[in-house]
Formats: structure tokens, C-alpha cells, sequence
């Protein structure tokens, strides 16, 4: 196992780690920007390094500077967290090359898993559903023909990255030349590859996701899935572990499914892969993101495994020892509500000064967090500061006690997204579990 783990990241995912590492008795490195100074996993960790001004360029996604830290402190590995540095092939083998273990997949499965074009086409081989899409589009008038094969509406994404962003919806043949465009420009801002492709577009589908982890030694798990549905312009919002729409016939069989192509190609670490399922109720693959995600709490609430702590043991290139994970023996229900600083209604960032800050507790309460009273929210970061996991024996008992850890939850001087999270967990369909990539929405069309 590793004796020293730089974190390569900051915010709530930073702190994560740095609790696991403390748990295993392995020291912490934390890297930050001039701006994050007085950040919580700085204050947490073992040791400190700053490594460039607030711009992410120059500080947290700056890998010459990341790996400098990690050289000067000693530590033999590097976990990325998610965002920045997470998903990078080149960074990963930049850390191989400098003898540091890199806690993610090897960047020959990045690669392979992370380009949505090559990812469709390891579907097709390997027999996952999937959409009717095309390769990498060439140009507008490519775009244009492809799209009329396929069939309207579709959808232009962005090969790498996600987020969102590189993402256009076209319903008509004469808009994608325009979405061709915007998506390819978005893209090359936001990732640095213009490339695109276009698949077709399901109406109001869900959005569903199966947790992964795989070793070096053969062992291949499916841990289930999340709902993951509640999104505003593609972020989610809101996700539950289990899926009120998925039966256990087809958690088995996607599991058996998912457990092949991750066999037949090598990957190893955690992973998460991605489906749309339309009205009839079937399921499409749509990515692999290659990292841990954002709402992995939910899935260690079911299953009762740290996930980050497999992580770092496949990396380590140890052997993967679990419990018996079938889905029939997984526990109870839980819900995530990812709190951000931001208007409730117009969704503007609104970074500031916390001024007063009381997370909710009690039982079947979880509150992962990267600040504290007193603290300033910068402006030039994603806006989540922290997420809410509330778990029960069942669904309706799980979504209880999150509306009451919401409105147990207090954070004085700027403003958040609670009030949302509270209109959607009060919605009758929400509450039916009948939801959609479009229900926020609909609540928010409605009004707070």
C-alpha cells in the first residue's frame, strides 16, 4: 500500500480522500492555489503545498507543479479526485514516468474508456446497448448527413470531457449546422478537442449509472446503480442508490453484461458506467467516466464499501477482498443532494463570505464538505461546497430524513440551492420516483 498520497484536488472530494488515507494510516498531501489558502483540506492535511495562483491553469491543472509537490514532499502516489486532472491519460503516465503511482485506471484504458467514440465502439464489440450514433464528424455538412441518417432529434457531443458542456440538441436538420459549430467551439474552449460526434436524442429519458471496480488479479464487480435523473443543463442535481426503475432481472443481467466488457478489456480501479433509458424502460449506454464520481456516497451507503479505499487498494496493485455485493443483498435506500452556492432560481454562482455554517446530523445522516464558518466560497470554482447523503430501509424513510437534514442544514451569508433540493423532494413525482432528465425544469417553470 501507498505510505504517502498527494491529493491532486480540492473541496469536499479533497477532504474525502484525506479520511480514507488517515483510516489507513497513510499520510496526506495537499496541493492548493494562493486563493484556497485557508481551504479545509489544506488545514487537514499532513503537509501543504502551493502550487500557483487561482487560476486552475496555473495551479490545479498545472501537472508539472503537481508532480514537482509530490516530489519534494516524498509521496509515492497521486489521487486526482475527480474534475481536473482525474480523467487525463497524459498526466496519468506523466506520474508513471516519475514513479508515482497514479489512483485511477492505466492511461491505455482512459484513452479507451474516456473517447466516447472509441467507448461506443467497445460497446458495440462487446455487446452493451446502444443508441444509433456516428463516429467523429468532420465537418457541418458531415454532421448534416449523418443526422439525417440517425434520424431526428439528436444530440452533438463533445468526444472528451462532459459536463454538459460541447452538447447541443438538434430537433430540425436546419439547426445542425449551428450546433455543429457552438458544440465543436465549446468543446475545444472547455477540453482542448473540438472533435464531436451526434447520436440519437431521447426525449425526457432517465439517467442511469452502474458503479464498477475492478483489480489486477482478475476480481470484476458491478456494485449497482444510481439514479441519477435530477439534472439541470446535464449537471445532476439530486442521485439514489437503488434505482426506482430498475427491476432486479435487469440489475443481473446489465451487471453480467458490465462484468464481461470490463473483463475482456483490462480495466482496473473504480469506474462508472453510463445509460439512458427511454419510456419503454430500455437501457442504452451512453459513456464511461473513468474516476470516481461526484456521487459515489450513495453506492458506499447500500453496500457498506469505502469506495475510495478500493480504489487505492486495486491501484496499489493489491487484491480487491470484498463482501458479498449481489444486489439482493444490498441495504436499504440512499439519496444525495448536492448542495451549491448558487441563486435557487436563476442558478448564478454566488460565491461570498460564510458567515454561519451547521450541517445537519443525526441518524442515517452523511454530510461530505469542503468548508467552514468563516470561510470564503471563491469565484473562480465550481460551486459545490457540499454534499447532503441520507440513507433508510427504504426509499420513502431515505427522502424523510433528507428533508429534515435540509432544513437542519444552515449556511448564513450566501446563498444555496436548498430550496430546490427542497421543491424537489416535496414533487409527487419526484416523491413517485417518476422522473425524468427534464423534471427539475418542470419544478423550477412552476416556481420555489
Amino acid at each position: 500500500m501507498f505510505k504517502k498520497v498527494l491529493i491532486a484536488n480540492r473541496g469536499e472530494i479533497a477532504m474525502r480522500v484525506i479520511r480514507t488515507c488517515r483510516a489507513l494510516d497513510i499520510r496526506t498531501v495537499a496541493v492548493h492555489s494562493t486563493v484556497d489558502e485557508a481551504a479545509l483540506h489544506v488545514r487537514f492535511a499532513d503537509e501543504a503545498v502551493c502550487i500557483g495562483p487561482a487560476d486552475v491553469g496555473k495551479s490545479y491543472l498545472n501537472a508539472p507543479a503537481i508532480i514537482a509537490a509530490a516530489e519534494v514532499t516524498g509521496a509515492d502516489a497521486v489521487h486526482p479526485g475527480y474534475g481536473f486532472m482525474a480523467e487525463d491519460a497524459s498526466f496519468a503516465e506523466l506520474c508513471g514516468k516519475c514513479r508515482l503511482g497514479f489512483i485511477g485506471p492505466t492511461p491505455q484504458a482512459m484513452r479507451a474508456w474516456g473517447n466516447k467514440v472509441s467507448a461506443r465502439q467497445l460497446a458495440v464489440d462487446h455487446g452493451l446497448p446502444l443508441l444509433p450514433g456516428t463516429g467523429v464528424l468532420e465537418s457541418p455538412e458531415h454532421a448534416a448527413a449523418e443526422a439525417k441518417r440517425v434520424g431526428f432529434p439528436v444530440i452533438v457531443k463533445a468526444v472528451s470531457g462532459g459536463g454538459g458542456r460541447g452538447m447541443r440538441i438538434v430537433r430540425e436538420g436546419d439547426d445542425i449546422h449551428h450546433a455543429f459549430h457552438t458544440a465543436t467551439t465549446e468543446a475545444a474552449k472547455a477540453f482542448g478537442d473540438p472533435t464531436v460526434y451526434l447520436e440519437r436524442y431521447i426525449e425526457r429519458p432517465r439517467h442511469i449509472e452502474f458503479q464498477i471496480l475492478a483489480d489486477d488479479h482478475g476480481g470484476v464487480w458491478s456494485l449497482g446503480e444510481r439514479e441519477c435523473s435530477l439534472q439541470r443543463r446535464h449537471q445532476k442535481v439530486i442521485e439514489e442508490a437503488p434505482s426506482p426503475a430498475i427491476s432486479e432481472e435487469k440489475r443481473l443481467q446489465l451487471r453480467d453484461r458490465i462484468v464481461s466488457v470490463l473483463k475482456a478489456t483490462g480495466y482496473t480501479t473504480v469506474g462508472t458506467l453510463e445509460f439512458l433509458m427511454d419510456d419503454r424502460g430500455d437501457l442504452y449506454f451512453m459513456e464511461m467516466n473513468t474516476r470516481i464520481q461526484v456521487e459515489h456516497p450513495v453506492t458506499e451507503m447500500v453496500t457498506g464499501i469505502d469506495l475510495v479505499e478500493q480504489q487505492m487498494i486495486a491501484a496499489a496493485g493489491e487484491r480487491v477482498e470484498l463482501p458479498d455485493t449481489r444486489p439482493w443483498r444490498f441495504r436499504g435506500h440512499a439519496i444525495e443532494c448536492r448542495i451549491n452556492a448558487e441563486d435557487p432560481r436563476t442558478f448564478a454562482p454566488w460565491p461570498g463570505l460564510i458567515t454561519e455554517y451547521h450541517p445537519p446530523g443525526g441518524r442515517g445522516v452523511r454530510v461530505d464538505s469542503g468548508v467552514y464558518g468563516g470561510w470564503r466560497v471563491p469565484s473562480c470554482y465550481d460551486s459545490l461546497i457540499a454534499k447532503v447523503i441520507s440513507f433508510g430501509s427504504t426509499r420513502a424513510e431515505a427522502m424523510a430524513r433528507m428533508r429534515v437534514a435540509l432544513h437542519e442544514f444552515i449556511i448564513g451569508g450566501i446563498r444555496t440551492n436548498i430550496p430546490l433540493h427542497q421543491a424537489l423532494l416535496n414533487d409527487p413525482r419526484v416523491v413517485a420516483g417518476d422522473l425524468s432528465t427534464s423534471t427539475i425544469e418542470e419544478v423550477v417553470s412552476r416556481g420555489l
